[in-house]
Parts: structure tokens; sequence; C-alpha cells
């Protein structure tokens, strides 16, 4: 009985002592941010995506009120031991039309932007880096995306939280907008068999 206990005693000891994986978050802006978050949500090391606003000075924005100059966005928190930044941009590239600087599909205005919110240096030149890609790949393209500095993220709460998992508590309204839009015919158009939806 003792040598039980103290394997169990061992045993706890070392996974208390073992190194806890720190998550990293990354934020997007796609257009509708139901669509960015579900662009992430499914993919292996993202460990939630949470619709909001960045980028703006009103305080507090919300979706039914004042959210002047803020980005409809997504924050992605990922496991950076199964899921790299890099990957994380190479899904948010082929999810977005970087070609469109009056919004995304048919959602038109400053909030519907694309742009990456990038939160340190190695973020920036890892966004940099993929951006030039997209230019060289379109050069006769101009690609208006923007890489901006992150700045507090307001996540969508209270009596609009319904915005979050909007695709899974909505699917068939969801569904709906998503074709209606016609993001995925346009995704399609510019990213052939790259899509991931």
């Amino acid at each position: 009985m003792y040598k039980s206990i103290l394997a169990l005693l061992t045993c706890s000891l070392l996974f208390l002592s073992a190194p806890a994986t720190s998550a990293e978050k990354a934020v997007f802006a796609g257009g509708c941010f139901w669509c960015t978050e579900a662009d992430f949500q499914d993919m292996r090391g993202v460990l939630d995506a949470v619709s909001g606003f960045i980028g703006g000075s009103a305080p507090n924005p919300t979706y039914y009120g004042n959210h002047e100059g803020h980005y409809e966005a997504v924050e992605v928190t990922f496991d950076p031991e199964i899921v790299s930044y890099q990957e994380l941009l190479d899904r948010y590239w082929v999810n977005i039309d970087p070609f469109d600087a009056r919004g995304q599909f048919c959602d038109k205005g400053p909030s519907y932007l694309a742009a990456i919110f990038v939160a340190s240096d190695e973020q920036r030149e890892l966004a940099e880096k993929s951006f030039a890609v997209v230019e060289n790949e379109f050069s006769t393209m101009k690609v208006v995306t923007k890489i901006l500095s992150a700045t507090t993220f307001y996540p969508i709460k209270g009596r609009e939280s319904d915005h979050q998992d909007y695709y899974i508590n909505h699917s068939i309204r969801y569904k709906f907008y998503r074709t209606s839009c016609g993001r995925d015919r346009r995704l399609k158009q510019i990213w052939g068999d790259r899509v991931t939806h």
C-alpha cells in the first residue's frame, strides 16, 4: 500500500513540475467575424477563437452600438507546440479577399476591412513575409490587407454574446449568410482548392 501511495505522489509531483504550455494569441480581421471565427476554430492546436472588435478608439465597442473605427476581428488562442503562427497566417490568407479595399465580400465599410493585428516583432516579421508571398503570387493585383499593431481586443459579450460561435449556434442562418454573401464563391475564385471551407 505504501508503494502505491509513493508511486501516486511521485506521479503527481512529476505532473506538477512539468512545464505548462504557454498559449499564445493572434488577432485577425477578415470581414464578418462569424466567418473568421469558423475559419480558425477547427484547426488543430487552436484552443479558442473569440469574436470581437479591435483597432478603434471608441471604448467598449458593441455590435449594436458604437464600434466606429474598430474592425470586426477574431482573437485566436493557440498552442504554439501544435500549430504555429505561420500556419495561422496561411489559413488566414486563403479565407479572405486580399484585394478588396472596401470590405470583404458583401460586407462593405471600415469595420469589415481585412487586417492582421500583430502583438510582437516576431508576429510582424512573419506577417510581412506572408504579405510579400501573396503579393508575389498575385503580382498584377494590389494587396490591400493591412498589418497593424495590436491594441485592446474587446470580445463580444453580454446581450450580444450570441455572436460567439454563431456558426454553431445558428448554423442554418450562418450557412445561408455565407452563401448569399458570395464568400465561398469568391474565395474559390482567388485561392482554388486551398480554401478551407
